[in-house]
């Protein structure tokens, strides 16, 4: 049993070490595509991709293969080879990151698996998760194409797409994680006494994830630069053009008015219902832990909506935007690990 238990926690501190550079993952890519970096390398070489270039030939066959780019050609023109090179190792870094974290994933998943260390049941869930990090891979690259062709800008389709992966596949090993510190735990008599509790705070999770892909949508349109005052929008409540695009639809997607204007109101709405519940909590009777991990959920809360409002009225600044994004998935995590505590106290 003990050998078990001490399988399990080294089990769980690897993929927690995972979650932690899938973490530092997103918000680097977030930093990409606040330094406009995310188009600086044309082509996609899965294995000798990793050797960036050493010498003034091979940077000025790199450079010479993105003046062929429309982002070049459309965006920066004048850029120089210097100016290349910075933009080009946000980039690098993001996808060397990748890659260690597949190899992060994977050298340690042989070990546990030849010494038959893994619990019964969970190698089929630890290999789904190495082919999620496969295709989040690809959808990456997907995603960079988009703005290779004509337009010098991702998707914001699949910029969003690609973020909300991530964060999901991020959520998926962050509680197998959870689970194995917790393996023996019970569900408590609270908890059985109290079903709706847990159920609320998965909608709120729900909510949290919406939340976040309104963001997605707001990053790839660049609406975070516009209306730059809070709480009114160009002086009124609600702006003019929320419905500016016909069909109706396509203003959630494409209006950055609209898009701007519902990231306000779901992140109002989400960071309120969940200080709610925070202080519905208060009346009910919760160990330590719990009620900390409540207290975290609260905190946060004010954290990102303050590093929101600052983030706007600044006119989204990189470091300001990075810590933003940064606080989303901070928060996400407190809400994840609250329903865990709720669900294995």
């Amino acid at each position: 049993m003990n050998g078990n238990v001490s399988n399990d926690r080294a089990i769980a501190s690897w993929l927690l070490l995972c979650a932690v550079l899938i973490f530092s993952m997103v918000i680097l890519g977030g930093v990409t595509r606040l330094t406009g970096s995310g188009l600086s390398m044309v082509n996609w070489h899965p294995i000798n991709g990793v050797v960036p270039p050493l010498t003034e030939l091979a940077w000025t066959e790199e450079f010479n293969n993105y003046k062929q780019s429309p982002e070049f050609s459309k965006i920066n023109r004048n850029m120089t080879l210097d100016g290349f090179k910075q933009i080009f190792y946000f980039e690098y870094s993001h996808r060397i990151l990748g890659r260690l974290i597949g190899l992060v994933f994977l050298i340690p998943f042989l070990y546990f698996y030849f010494t038959k260390k893994i619990r019964r049941g969970l190698t089929p869930q630890l290999i789904f998760m190495f082919i999620l990090g496969g295709l989040q891979g690809l959808l990456g690259w997907y995603m960079v194409k988009s703005g290779l062709v004509d337009n010098p800008h991702v998707s914001q389709y699949r910029l969003t797409a690609h973020l909300i992966a991530a964060i999901l596949i991020y959520a998926y090993i962050l509680w197998a994680a959870m689970s194995l510190l917790n393996r023996d735990a019970l569900v408590s008599s609270y908890q059985s006494r109290n079903p709706g509790f847990r159920k609320a705070v998965f909608y709120l999770l729900m909510m949290v994830i919406i939340t976040i892909i309104s963001g997605g949508f707001v990053a790839g349109l660049k609406a975070g630069l516009i209306f730059n005052t809070f709480p009114l929008m160009g002086g009124q409540w609600i702006p003019p053009g929320l419905d500016s695009l016909q069909p109706l639809y396509l203003n959630f997607f494409e209006n950055m008015v609209t898009v701007q204007f519902n990231h306000r109101v779901l992140a109002i709405s989400t960071g309120s219902l969940l200080l709610v519940y925070w202080l519905i909590s208060k009346f009910h009777d919760l160990d330590r832990s719990t009620t900390s991990s409540f207290n975290v959920v609260a905190l946060l809360v004010i954290v990102q909506v303050t590093l929101g409002i600052s983030t706007l009225l600044l006119h989204v600044p990189v470091w300001m935007a990075a810590s933003h994004q940064a606080g989303a998935l901070l928060l996400f995590t407190a809400v994840l690990y609250n329903m865990h505590k709720l669900s294995r106290l």
